[in-house]
């Protein structure tokens, strides 16, 4: 099964930062000159209150996009297809409501697991990389487009652990879930680097592997060092070495929506639109050197 015929992503090919409740009303009173605004998914799934007052009021001068964080599509329980029970099911149902009363831009999710059993856990898991777990999380995906009717992006996560039975590498993976599903990538830049460093790889590897056509977005965060291996804290701006991979994905990819990432110790707007002026003119750079080439 394929998704429906949509491109991954219509946000605009310019930076943008995630809207978070310590700058809603910063955010309408000064309506920042930034290109486009994305938020997690869940935090707006009641059917009404304050913070669904605030995105539809952006939402009518930014095109936005919904990042989810709790669908589990890794997840190895049996899917319940349209079974009221099923919380994959009660997830979808919220999250298509929200579609449909914002008109998003670009709907992505997590590509890992969250829950097992009805048993919940606070974190982004990583998947083990074998053809059992390909075909079930497939089979989410599937169901996941389908039921939303419209084509999903899947997010690379930060991973701090690998499983000894893995068949194949991350990228690989991820390459075949697009092939099988027909997806998009949400390509996060700073999980590749801090996978990369707990993992020497080579972060290349990555960017090789992805098929570009797929790619509808990318995001940029910040990490921490703690003992010898890094953490995707998402509480620091973006480090230099991650902007040097950002650039490199850009020249292979091309320009792509790139979003800062900012959820812990969250700073003043003004330092995230600084962020997101760093992304805009990396992508002009991408673009004139490519107009440069044609000409």
């Amino acid at each position: 099964m394929h998704s429906p015929s949509v491109a991954p992503s219509s946000l605009p090919m310019a930076g943008g930062i995630g809207l978070r409740s310590q700058h809603f009303r910063e955010v309408l009173e000064r309506l920042p000159a930034i290109a486009w605004f994305e938020v997690h998914s869940e935090n707006f799934f009641g059917a009404g209150g304050e913070p669904l007052r605030v995105l539809e009021a952006v939402r009518e001068r930014y095109p936005v996009s919904l990042h989810g964080v709790g669908l589990s599509l890794g997840s190895g329980d049996e899917l319940q297809q349209a079974s009221v029970g099923d919380p994959f099911f009660r997830h979808l149902e919220k999250l298509k409501a929200l579609t449909l009363r914002i008109e998003p831009a670009a709907v992505s999710e997590h590509l890992c697991w969250s829950s097992v059993g009805g048993h919940y856990l606070n974190d982004l898991l990583p998947l083990p990389y074998s053809t059992a777990a390909l075909i079930a999380v497939c089979e989410r995906i599937d169901y996941a487009q389908a039921f939303l009717g419209r084509r999903l992006m899947v997010e690379n996560i930060s991973s701090y652990l690998r499983f000894r039975d893995a068949e194949m590498n991350e990228w690989d993976f991820v390459a075949e879930v697009v092939r099988r599903t027909g997806c998009g990538v949400l390509l996060d830049v700073n999980n590749i680097h801090v996978s990369a460093c707990n993992h020497g790889f080579d972060p290349l590897d990555y960017l090789r592997a992805m098929p570009a056509d797929a790619v509808g977005e990318i995001h940029l965060a910040g990490f921490e060092m703690q003992e010898d291996f890094l953490v995707d804290t998402h509480s620091r701006p973006v480090h230099d070495q991650v902007w040097a991979l950002y650039a490199e994905a850009l020249r292979r990819l091309g320009p792509r929506p790139t979003l800062i990432e900012w959820d812990n110790d969250i700073p003043a707007l003004d330092i995230l639109l600084a962020e997101a002026g760093k992304a805009d003119r990396l992508l002009a750079a991408v673009e004139e050197a490519k107009n440069a080439h044609v000409a």
